[in-house]
This record gives structure tokens, C-alpha cells and sequence, in this order.
């Protein structure tokens, strides 16, 4: 049977653009399969909200390639341009595009956008990161 995941993701930024980290969370049956969060230096929100999706998608990835997801974001951005209903105008975000496209097949990744309540713990990964300096 095929595995389903969940993915949440999130980035931010202390200034736009400023110092910037990424969290991501994969589930599976609302049990956490694996956690990632990092420090990507000095990026903007946006930047980093690709980060930390592409992070999540490797993750998810690295644990079943066939599986499908489901990922919940509260970046409108990522999650209207990832499902190709908004243009992807800026060159920088064109390869993060790219980089999200090639981190699990994208036939078998869906998009969901949440309010940021329902997107905590990915968002306090992301400020563990920032908080401790990484």
C-alpha cells in the first residue's frame, strides 16, 4: 500500500531580508517521521520558506521516493506558485522552484495553505534555530 506523508514546512527571517532558518516537519498517521530545521545565513522570508520546503521534500524523499504528500504551509506564496496557479516571475525563486520540483516527484505532491495557528511546530523549529545562532 502507498505510504501517505504529510509535510509541514515554514521560514523566516529576523529583518527582510535578514537572518534566515527553515523548519519542516514529515508525518505519517500524525506520528513525526523526521525533523529538519537549519540556518541559511542572510535570505528573505521567501527565500526561506522554499528552504524549508525543499528540506521537508528531501526529507520525505529520503524515507519513501514513492510516497504521496501533502504539504501545509502558510507561505500563500510557495503554496500558489507551487501549484502553479501563480507565476514565478524572479530568477532566484525559479530555482528554488526547480529545487522543490527535483526533491520528490512532484505527480506526487499536493499543496495546502493553513493559517500560521495550525503551522507551530515547523515555525518553532525555525526560531530554535534562530534563537540559538546556528
Amino acid at each position: 500500500m502507498p505510504r501517505h506523508f504529510v509535510i509541514t514546512a515554514d521560514g523566516g527571517s529576523r529583518g527582510n531580508p535578514g537572518k534566515a532558518a527553515y523548519g519542516a516537519v514529515v508525518y505519517e498517521n500524525d506520528q513525526i517521521l523526521k525533523e529538519v530545521g537549519a540556518s541559511i545565513g542572510i535570505a528573505s522570508n521567501n527565500v526561506a520558506e522554499y528552504e524549508g520546503l525543499i528540506a521537508g521534500l528531501k526529507a520525505a524523499n529520503e524515507i519513501d521516493p514513492t510516497a504521496t504528500i501533502l504539504v501545509k504551509m502558510d507561505s500563500k506564496l510557495v503554496v500558489e506558485q507551487m501549484s502553479g496557479r501563480w507565476k514565478v516571475k524572479h530568477p532566484n525563486m525559479q530555482k528554488l522552484v526547480k529545487q522543490a520540483f527535483a526533491s520528490h516527484d512532484p505527480k506526487l505532491v499536493s499543496y495546502q495553505w493553513i493559517p500560521r495557528e495550525e503551522n507551530s511546530h515547523a515555525d518553532s523549529i525555525l526560531n530554535d534555530v534562530l534563537d540559538s545562532g546556528m
